[in-house]
């Protein structure tokens, strides 16, 4: 059997992401002003991942504290490393999470983030294609 052959029939697989060895895309960016509801919130991301369809994300986000509106067309897996937040819904319910709390915010989720203390998270996000 040729070479040709056995790269056909086992392609190489692509690597793993190692967040330690990698390089980032890294962005600096406030919420827009008409979503700030207190503070005036940093945030920085590194993202280290984008698959081909531009559909699945991964990475590190960190914010300084304040408070600001969101509405969610993706899911995110959230796993916070330091920080305090708190994440209310339009409805008034809301969600307390620090150091080593995991949580996903579902797609269709209306209400905001309110950054107690200064927070990173690791996140994997998915947006499904309109």
């Amino acid at each position: 059997m040729c070479l040709a052959s056995i790269v056909m029939i086992h392609p190489i697989s692509p690597g793993i992401i190692d967040f330690s060895e990698s390089e980032p895309d890294v962005t600096h960016s406030t919420p827009p002003a008409d979503r700030i509801l207190a503070g005036e919130p940093q945030h920085v991301v590194r993202n280290f991942f984008t698959d081909k369809s531009a559909q699945f994300f991964a990475g590190v986000w960190e914010s300084s504290k304040g408070s600001w509106k969101v509405r969610y067309t993706e899911n995110e897996f959230c796993h916070i490393t330091k920080g305090r937040v708190r994440i209310r819904d339009e409805d008034g319910r809301s969600w307390n999470f620090s150091a080593g709390s995991s949580f996903v915010i579902p797609s269709g989720f209306v209400g905001s983030w309110d950054v107690l203390e200064p927070t990173a998270k690791v996140y994997a996000i998915f947006e499904a294609a309109p």
